[in-house]
């Protein structure tokens, strides 16, 4: 065996063993603030189209930040606004301070400052309603809650607590303790 054979295998195993040290005690990276390992992913100022069985829209979610839970699959969403197709292709707008998603996108729940505008279609009355949370079943068009709602129309004002609401017929109603103010004025 030669010199230089001899320094070209030392200095192949002082590389090597360079290398491996580097790599074992680099610098880990810190913990991201808040990253405690139970979620799956999180989105930033996203959008989402779920399909039905047909491939037609069911439903559109917008916000600023989803964050998928590792343990449950379910998601929880900051401002989130939900558009909901009618039968005519209109959209339903529903917007909260906050909701949750089930795991199998068949339940969502809207919670905080709940507001549900129906779709701007030409020659449809304006409805829109406020309550503090709302529960949505996209695959059933329908929404629900037990809380205190006000529903508003042109010329009509009307609060109760319960409501459900199909959002395909744009068809609604409160469940109890009913008021109603007709104003024909302001239907003008």
């Amino acid at each position: 065996m030669n010199v230089r054979t001899a320094i070209g295998g030392l200095l192949l195993v002082a590389a090597l063993l360079t290398g491996w040290l580097a790599l074992h005690h680099r610098d880990k990276a810190p913990v991201a603030e808040g990253d405690d390992a139970t979620k799956d992913y999180v989105l930033h100022d996203f959008q989402i189209v779920a399909l039905d069985e047909q491939g037609k829209e069911s439903t559109t979610l917008r916000a600023p930040l989803l964050e998928r839970a590792r343990s449950d699959e379910t998601m929880t969403l900051t401002t989130p606004v939900f558009l909901l197709p009618d039968q005519d292709g209109n959209h339903w707008e529903m917007r909260g301070d906050s909701g949750w998603v089930s795991a199998k996108g068949d339940q969502l729940k809207l919670i905080g400052n709940v507001s549900g505008d129906s779709p701007k279609a030409a020659g449809a009355v304006p409805t829109t309603f406020r309550t503090d949370h709302l529960d949505v079943f996209p695959k059933e068009n329908r929404a629900s809650t037990d809380a205190r709602v006000t529903m508003t129309r042109p010329g009509l004002s009307q609060t109760g607590v319960g409501f459900e609401a199909d959002m395909k017929t744009r068809q609604y109603k409160l469940l109890s303790q009913v008021k109603t103010r007709y104003e024909p004025n302001a239907a003008r």
